[in-house]
């Protein structure tokens, strides 16, 4: 069987403090990629923060596990991984 797929973007950040902080001011995707560029440690901050499509299980757990879970088209709270916070925002997922 073919594993799922799903297209999200996320911000990276090194402490919660920030990553809670840019959480309140995400009111849009615009939002979300105005901090991505700005904010965001990964390179994929280039591309307004987004990761493309990637397979389940593709991702570190704790980032896998919220992408299939989270609601579409929102940003998702703070997400700890070995990498730093991350805030995501999940596009689309096959269900």
């Amino acid at each position: 069987m073919a594993k799922k797929m799903a297209r999200a973007s996320h911000i990276l950040v090194r402490a919660k403090a920030d990553a809670v902080n840019i959480h309140g001011n995400i009111k849009k995707l615009k939002d979300f990629k105005k901090y991505a560029q700005r904010m965001s440690t990964c390179p994929s901050s280039r591309k307004g923060g987004d990761l493309g499509t990637f397979k389940q299980g593709d991702m570190v757990k704790e980032f896998d596990e919220a992408v299939w879970q989270l609601p579409l088209n929102e940003v998702s709270d703070p997400i700890k991984t070995a990498f730093g916070y991350h805030l995501i925002w999940v596009h689309e997922r096959d269900e």
